[in-house]
């Protein structure tokens, strides 16, 4: 037997073992219950299981006191009875393979496609630390994502971390299946968190499709699904994107929604006694997405990169509710798609004024970066105007400049809409195009 079987076996035996601190239950609450005994080897995300539940209920340990750990139950609590026994199982892991790629997987790494997986050599914390600040590297070079408008206005770079904020049915799902198909990256990792199952199928089979697939894996846990297995999949997408990023890769890493997360952990939060306060969300909340937020990027010397895009659902554009408000600060980007442009048939439907790259300037050359300047002070002018033009108000001839933006408008609509075909290069020809039309091409 090889000696790397030995290791994916040492890593089965540790999380079968049959050592782990017995406890008894001792009050069952709602979802949450309290265990006595053992509870010196417990901490706080411990994994508890309950042995005469027949598999139907199983914990986390949200708190502690000096005789007893509160646990959340997910599962069929109605299996459980007091005096019970309860094994603590210490952290949730799972142990990654390379042989995962083009499968579909749940927060606890196990298949839900109906195959075998095999499990990998080492097992991983789910909540593991991010790289050290100092030792971390700065972002690398531009990436080619298969759209004009991000390829140039909005460019993404190895290791930046980038939020889509949208609204329900604006296209927020297809422009992340474009990415995945598209955007270079050696692995994708995708996290579906609380999606609904119709949709789960719709995404894998025609958004992800085959070649999408084929370097990916997904982890998904349903709208249905406790809220503990919902805001663990967010850290076992992350904790796969780690594993491939240790080995040199670089990961797109894509979260769907942050959210569904909030929403789960506002639920387990709530269960455990934590009190409410950012609009009906517990504080435990920003210390959660900032942890998250901060393993992806980039790695250390030797080390691959993490670019992750994840998407925030934001109901009736309201960016400062407080998911949307405390990403918006943690990330190194943020794209606006709006409901308008959408309805206009334009799709990506990119808010490019309301969106903004931290990769900029320094993605861009100084020659690029003074087109993007010029098309951000054109659709800016048109933006201003916009009423008086919609209303028939402005007459031509009052303002050069703004006659001068009305005529670039269709084909700069044309251009944000439009698939890039080649390299970025050719995304900034095609641009400087649409801002002097082929004459003046190439004085832009």
């Amino acid at each position: 037997m090889a000696f790397r079987d030995l290791e994916t076996l040492g890593t089965i035996a540790r999380q079968t073992g049959a050592r782990h601190p017995l406890a008894r239950i001792r009050r069952i609450d709602g979802t949450q219950v309290l265990i006595a005994g053992g509870r010196s080897t417990m901490t706080l995300g411990d994994r508890v299981s309950f042995p005469l539940s027949g598999g139907r209920a199983t914990g986390e340990v949200v708190g502690l006191s000096q005789d007893a750990a509160h646990v959340v139950v997910e599962g069929a609590i109605d299996s459980l009875t007091v005096g019970q026994p309860a094994v603590c199982r210490g952290p949730v892991t799972i142990a990654p393979h390379d042989s995962w790629l083009g499968r579909v997987i749940d927060s606890t790494g196990r298949p839900v496609d109906g195959s075998p997986l095999l499990m990998g050599p080492k097992a991983r914390n789910l909540r593991a630390a991010p790289p050290e600040a100092v030792l971390r590297r700065g972002f690398g070079d531009r990436l080619s994502t298969g759209l004009h408008v991000f390829n140039t206005l909005l460019p993404i770079v190895r290791g930046q971390r980038l939020g889509i904020f949208a609204g329900a049915g604006v296209g927020k799902s297809t422009l992340m299946g474009t990415f995945a198909g598209e955007l270079e990256a050696d692995v994708v990792i995708v996290g579906l968190v609380g999606e609904r199952g119709r949709e789960v199928g719709d995404f894998l089979r025609h958004v992800l499709g085959r070649r999408g697939m084929a370097r990916s894996i997904v982890v998904v846990e349903t709208s249905d699904r406790p809220a503990l297995a919902r805001r663990r999949a967010a850290e076992a997408a992350m904790t796969l994107a780690e594993h491939f990023r240790d080995a040199g890769k670089h990961v797109l890493l894509m979260i769907d929604s942050i959210t569904r997360l909030a929403e789960a952990h506002r639920e387990i939060a709530a269960a455990s006694g934590e009190l409410p306060s950012l609009r009906g969300f517990p504080p435990s909340l920003v210390p959660l997405l900032a942890a998250l937020a901060e393993r992806a990027g980039p790695g250390k010397e030797g080390q691959g990169d993490i670019t992750a895009i994840f998407s925030v659902l934001v109901a009736g554009s309201d960016l400062d509710e407080p998911v949307a408000d405390t990403l918006r600060g943690l990330l190194d980007g943020h794209v606006i798609l709006s409901r308008t442009i959408a309805e206009g048939g334009r799709y990506p439907a990119v808010d490019v004024l309301r969106s903004i790259s931290r990769s900029l300037p320094g993605a861009a050359t100084a020659e690029e970066n003074r087109l993007i300047e010029r098309t951000r002070q054109t659709m800016s002018l048109l933006a201003r105007n916009d009423a008086l033009i919609r209303t028939g108000m402005y007459q031509p001839g009052v303002d050069h400049a703004l006659d001068k933006a009305i005529g670039q408008k269709p084909a700069l609509e044309t251009f944000l809409g439009g698939r890039a075909r080649d390299t970025d290069a050719s995304s900034f020809a095609a641009l400087a195009l649409a801002l002097d039309g082929p004459d003046d091409s190439d004085a832009a």
